[in-house]
Order: structure tokens, then C-alpha cells, then sequence
């Protein structure tokens, strides 16, 4: 399967005659999960559609998925947290009989470039990182109530849920079997979670992850595998009594009408994509799109009431939403587009003006769940494979959340205007951040700018809401360089054109290395291990050579290895 291509009307990027690939879903929608609600536990249950592939060639057979079915699992937890607030446990199980989840369609990433399968992996990880999210800051918990096998990427969704409950009938099992099945890595945070998180020893782990048939039963439980393993005459009523006990703790509100979650105002474009609070704009022969950010307008909701009036309208909401969508639709349709500049434009004083009304509101659910999607969307460009340099013109509204994209950038230019100064941008801190939107580190992106040098990170803490020109963006390190009005165009365009010459696989491990500062964490070795690891066996002939274990699955022959350690 090849990557997914614009038309010729968009962009010259298109590499295939496959048209591209969009993530926006509805339930009306829905293929392959069916969603059902009872007071505070909603039931997301995977029946997967075999014929309802994202791509025709395969069939997606005992409940395997392919990205179309996570986009469809991404879209369901979104709006339960935003259309259900009175929903508190999410019970993660199967439609079918005997069957949880097979994990990764197999023929699927048989017939995938190379670059399709690093990024269905990096948009599945993405996913079950949101539903840990939900659990950390949203007080919505997860149960997988495995009610049959649960193999490879089956099993690391459930490794995703706070807790995990497996059917006792004496077949069903938890697997891991891409080592010895497949010649890859369990490719969406199987291997750690299975340390980080639910601390399996390692010659546990070693053995479980190089078995096909998997671990059942109490031994299951036994190594951590699984938090119960219950018989089939009572899984169902256990399930339910972990589902209202979880609920029972947890501080989402009963009685509150949802926010729905309308279309979003994406129209396509001569050379790219235009939403209401997003523009993106494609030149291909420079390699690069420029992702333009519109403020806030004058006149926003200010009372609460107001606020959830205005719903999926609201601009905080409104911006991530769209935001999301114009880096998800990148990503998988732009693969040669490897330089994306960051902008923006509006009243940076409307911006300070919406983050206090987020501070303000910060408790009630509302305000939080939008919070949780800007601080998803920000993490969701920090961990693409694609340079970012941010550029701050006049007209740009940089302060506070927004500062936040000028934080996450590789680099970032600000327009010095010695003999203008009344013109010049100006950039402005808030308490936004300073704790609001930690990247996949757990860090502040100031902590992490400065490597958690607590002085550095004062001194601007000291500028909050003051107006920062060039020189003393520059002086509190909040900005790379900044070139006047005369070197402006010509420092930009060399930094791009010299960006672009270089090669795009060193480009990604270095930045993979740098964006993340001095602390590691489930997240972060998470993406690393995609990166570099499993970036690196999928390209193997061992795994995707003519007679790579992963090419000749189901044919009935056995893999070639080059013997050779490398």
C-alpha cells in the first residue's frame, strides 16, 4: 500500500493515484465500532467491518485494524469526552464471540510503503496515548474487557486502559507475537508499557513477547499481563462492577448537557487547505507548507454560559480542532512536504484574553476538556517527523497558547524593525505557559527549551503579559535569531532552502533527539522506539524483504533471515 497522495489540483505531491486519506468521522459513520451508553459507563465495541478497509486489498478479518479503524476509535473518544460529560468508564470490548482483537491487519502492512506503516503506528500510538490522557486529566477511565484472544496490537490497546480483564474459558489469551510472527516490534508501545507501565519483569517479558501463542488464564494474571481473569459465567457482571467502581471516583459531572462536536470548516484550496482559524499553504517545489494561525475575534464569550453556547465554536476548540486535522492531513498526504512554517495572526491581547478566561473556567469540565485538546494537538506536532520554524512578523499574535507553537519549533525568527519600533511584532508569556500544556515529557516547553534551568525559566516567568519586542525576545531566549527588515528575506529563505537540502531520515532523527529536552518518559520512549527501532526493522529485509516474515505471512513458506547481528 502506498502513501496517499493530494489531487493535482492541491499540490505536485502526490506519490500515488490513492485518494487522500481525512480524518474527520461521525458515528453516523461508524464501520467498524458500535457505541452505547448507560448512565456513567459507555460500551465501545469493536465489530470490524472485513470488507471495510481503508484501502482495498485486504481483508480485515477477526477483528484487525487498519488506520481507519483507529480514526474511527480516535473520533469515539473525543466525543464521549466532549458530548458525554455524565460518562466517567469506558468499557473497551468486542462485538464478536471469542475474539477481542487480532491487532494490525497483517496483509495490510504486507502490502504498505514503508512510510504508511511508520505513520499508522505513530497515529495508533497518538490514539492510545489520548485515551491515557482522558484517564490523567479527564477523570474517564478505561476497562478492556478482553472476551476472547487478544493478540498484538489487540492487546496494546487494552495495555492502553486502566485496567484489563480477561475472559477465563481456557483459549482465550494476551499476545505479543510480532517478534517471532512477524520479524517486527509490537509497533504501537507494546514493549513499554508492558515495563513502564504495568511492570512486567523483563524474562517475563522476554518470553511473553517471544511466544506466538501468548499467556492465559492466571498465569496471565500472575505476570501482571492482565489485572483479573474472571470465568465466563461472571465476566460480564465483573466488568460492570469494575466499570461503576472506577465511576464512583471519578469528578466528571452528572446532569451537564455535551458539547457536540460539529463538521469542521475544512475547504480545499488552489495550494492547500482553509479552515475558519487555520490556513495551510503548499509550495511544493520549495518542500514546505506554511501553516497560518488566525486569533481570536474582538468580540468572545466571556461568561460561561456564553461559553458553552458557543460550543465546537468556541475559538480555543474551534483552533484545535482545526489545527489537529490540518497536521493529521500533512502528515499523511504531503510526505515530501518536509519544512512547515509556523504563523500566525490577530490580536495577541484577544489571545491573553481567552487564556484568562481559561484560567478562570479551568475546573469546570468544559474549559478542561478543551484544554486537554489543545494540549493534544500541541504534542501532535512536536512528535512529527517534519521541521518547524516559526516566523514572527507583524500582525502575528504569538502570547500565551499561541506562544506555545513558537516554543515547539525547531527555530524560531522574529522580525527586528530598528527604525520602525511602533510596528515591530511583539511576543507575550502567560501563565499559559507554565504548566497548562506539557509536551510528551511531562515538561513545561520552556523547562524543556531550558533544559529545566529554574533562573531561565524565572525570568520570563517575571515577564508575564509584557509586550516582548525582538531584542528582549532574544535576551530571554524565547526566540532563535532576529534578523532586521533589510536581512529578513534572504536569512529566512536560506535557512529554508538549506533545511530542505539536507537528507529527510537524518533530519527526523535529529530532531526526534532535540525536541524533547532531559527527561524521558512512557510517551517519549514510546516515539523513540518508533523512530529509530521499528523505523529501522521495517526497512529490513529480515521483516519486509521477498522473503521477509512479514512479506511471506500467510503464504505458507517460511522466512529467509540473514543471520547476521547488525
Amino acid at each position: 500500500m502506498s502513501a496517499p497522495a493530494t489531487s493535482t489540483a492541491t499540490t505536485a505531491t502526490a506519490t500515488t493515484e490513492q485518494a487522500p486519506v481525512t480524518f474527520e468521522r461521525d458515528p453516523a459513520q461508524y464501520r467498524h465500532w458500535k457505541l452505547t451508553f448507560a448512565g456513567p459507563v459507555a460500551t465501545l465495541s469493536m465489530d470490524i467491518d472485513e470488507d471495510g478497509g481503508l484501502r482495498p486489498g485486504y481483508a480485515l478479518k477477526l477483528n484487525s485494524y487498519d488506520l481507519g479503524v483507529d480514526i474511527e476509535l480516535h473520533d469515539a473518544v473525543q466525543r464521549i469526552r466532549f458530548e458525554h460529560p455524565e460518562v466517567r468508564t469506558v468499557i473497551l470490548t468486542s462485538a464478536k464471540d471469542r475474539i477481542f482483537c487480532s491487532g494490525a491487519n497483517i496483509f495490510m502492512l504486507g502490502k504498505s510503503s514503508h512510510a504508511w506503516k511508520v505513520n499508522f503506528c505513530k497515529f495508533t500510538n497518538e490514539t492510545r496515548n489520548g485515551i491515557e490522557d482522558a484517564s490523567r486529566h479527564s477523570g474517564l477511565k478505561f476497562i478492556a474487557a478482553c472476551n476472547g484472544t487478544t493478540a498484538g496490537g489487540g492487546y496494546e490497546l487494552a495495555l492502553a486502559c486502566d485496567e484489563i480483564v480477561l475472559v477465563d474459558d481456557r483459549s482465550s489469551a494476551v499476545s505479543l507475537p510480532e517478534v517471532p510472527l512477524l520479524g517486527v516490534l509490537p509497533g504501537t508501545g507494546g514493549l513499554t508499557r508492558l515495563t513502564d507501565k504495568r511492570r512486567v519483569r523483563r524474562d517475563h517479558a522476554d518470553i511473553f513477547c517471544t511466544t506466538t501463542e501468548g499467556v492465559r488464564g492466571q498465569r496471565a494474571h500472575d505476570w501482571k499481563l492482565v489485572d483479573a481473569v474472571v470465568k465466563p459465567a461472571r465476566f460480564a457482571e465483573h466488568v460492570q462492577q469494575r466499570a461503576l467502581a472506577l465511576a464512583a471516583q471519578s469528578d466528571r459531572p452528572a446532569g451537564h448537557d455535551g458539547v457536540k462536536l460539529t463538521p469542521l470548516s475544512r475547504s480545499q484550496e488552489a495550494h492547500g487547505y482553509r479552515y475558519d482559524t487555520v490556513q495551510v499553504h503548499i509550495d511544493p517545489r520549495a518542500r514546505k507548507a506554511t501553516l497560518t494561525v488566525f486569533g481570536p475575534a474582538k468580540h468572545q464569550p466571556q461568561a460561561l454560559a456564553a461559553i458553552l453556547a458557543a460550543g465546537a465554536d468556541w475559538w480555543p476548540l474551534k483552533m484545535a480542532r482545526e489545527l489537529d486535522d490540518a497536521i493529521l492531513t500533512l502528515r499523511a498526504n504531503h510526505l515530501d512536504i518536509g519544512i512547515w512554517i509556523l504563523k500566525t495572526e490577530g490580536d495577541p491581547h484577544q489571545v491573553l484574553a481567552t487564556d484568562a478566561l481559561l484560567d478562570a473556567h479551568a475546573s469546570h469540565w468544559f474549559v478542561r476538556e478543551t484544554i486537554g485538546m489543545l494540549r493534544r494537538t500541541l504534542a501532535r506536532l512536536e512528535v512529527s517527523s517534519r521541521t518547524l520554524f516559526a516566523l514572527i512578523e507583524p500582525d502575528s499574535c504569538f502570547a500565551g497558547t499561541l506562544l506555545e507553537l513558537a516554543l515547539a519549533a525547531d527555530r524560531s525568527y522574529m522580525l527586528h524593525l530598528p527604525d520602525a519600533p511602533d510596528d515591530a511584532p511583539r511576543v507575550f508569556a502567560s501563565t499559559a505557559n507554565f504548566g497548562r500544556y506539557p509536551a510528551v515529557n511531562g515538561l513545561t516547553r520552556l523547562a524543556a527549551r531550558f533544559c529545566q534551568d529554574e533562573v531561565a525559566i524565572q525570568a520570563v516567568q517575571d515577564h508575564i503579559g509584557a509586550p516582548l519586542d525582538a531584542i528582549n525576545a532574544a535576551s530571554l531566549g524565547l526566540v532563535t535569531a532576529t534578523p532586521d527588515d533589510i536581512d529578513w528575506e534572504d536569512e529566512i529563505r536560506i535557512a529554508i532552502e538549506e533545511r530542505a537540502s539536507l537528507s529527510p531520515d537524518a533530519l527526523t532523527g535529529l530532531e526526534a533527539n532535540l525536541r524533547f529536552g532531559p527527561v524521558e518518559t512512557m510517551e517519549t520512549r514510546i516515539f523513540g522506539r518508533l523512530t529509530a527501532w521499528q523505523n529501522w526493522i521495517f526497512n529490513r529485509p529480515n521483516a519486509v524483504g521477498e522473503q521477509g516474515a512479514l512479506k511471506v505471512f500467510g503464504s505458507g513458506n517460511k522466512a529467509r533471515f540473514d543471520w547476521d547481528r547488525v
